[in-house]
Formats: structure tokens, C-alpha cells, sequence
């Protein structure tokens, strides 16, 4: 028995010593994890700092700018709307003005005409025939 516990010693040493290598290998793993994440947080935050900051700071620039087109375009918009309002509220009334003008100063010579007419349609009429006699 002694023999077989010697082989049974032997393979458990050499399982401690394969676990104990495992364990360094884990260990030695997350600590390369913990510096690569370290690393590339770094790498991000400085592309963060070069690259991002100053493209949002162009970026919100650029929307600033649009907002202040926009605004001065919905201005513009509306003073060009009530320009031309008021412009078709004074054609209106010229156009109004000038109707009752025109018909104000041809209103005496129409009417002349057509009583001209009418006159004249009655001298052209053939006289009534008389009436037939009642016999």
C-alpha cells in the first residue's frame, strides 16, 4: 500500500501545482484586463477631448447659426406677408375709388345716350296700324 500512496501523493502534488498555475494564470488575466480597460478609457477620454469637444463646440455652433437664420427668415416671412396685405388693401381701394369715380362722371352721359337711343328707336318705329273697325 505504501507504493500505491506514494503515486496517489505524487498525482495530488501535481494537482496543487497545476491548480496554484491556474489560479496565477486567473490572476494574471485580470490584471491585464483591469490595465487594457485602463487604457482604453484613456484613449477614449483623450479622443474625447481632441476630437468630440471641438466637433460638438462646431456642431452647436452651426445649430446657433440656423437658429438665428430661421428666426430672422420667419421674420422677414411676416413682414413681407403684411407688406403685401396692405398693398392689396390699398389696390382694393383704388380700385373701389376709381369704379365709383368712372361710374360717378359717365353716369350723366350714359344716361343722355340711352335716353338718345331710346329716342331715337321711337322716330324709327313705323306708326301704329289702326286698330282694325269694329263693324
Amino acid at each position: 500500500m505504501t507504493g500505491n500512496l506514494a503515486t496517489t501523493n505524487l498525482l495530488l502534488g501535481i494537482m496543487a501545482a497545476v491548480s496554484v498555475l491556474e489560479a496565477l494564470l486567473v490572476i494574471g488575466i485580470g490584471i491585464a484586463a483591469v490595465i487594457v480597460y485602463r487604457r482604453v478609457m484613456e484613449l477614449l477620454a483623450g479622443l474625447e477631448t481632441r476630437q468630440v469637444a471641438p466637433a460638438m463646440a462646431r456642431v452647436n455652433a452651426i445649430l446657433d447659426d440656423v437658429k438665428g437664420v430661421t428666426t430672422k427668415v420667419r421674420e422677414e416671412t411676416e413682414r413681407v406677408d403684411q407688406a403685401i396685405r396692405s398693398t392689396m388693401d390699398r389696390v382694393d381701394d383704388t380700385a373701389d375709388r376709381v369704379r365709383s369715380n368712372v361710374r360717378a362722371k359717365t353716369g350723366r352721359i350714359v344716361g343722355f345716350i340711352r335716353g338718345a337711343r331710346v329716342a331715337i328707336e321711337s322716330l324709327l318705329r313705323t306708326p301704329h296700324q289702326p286698330h282694325e273697325s269694329q263693324t
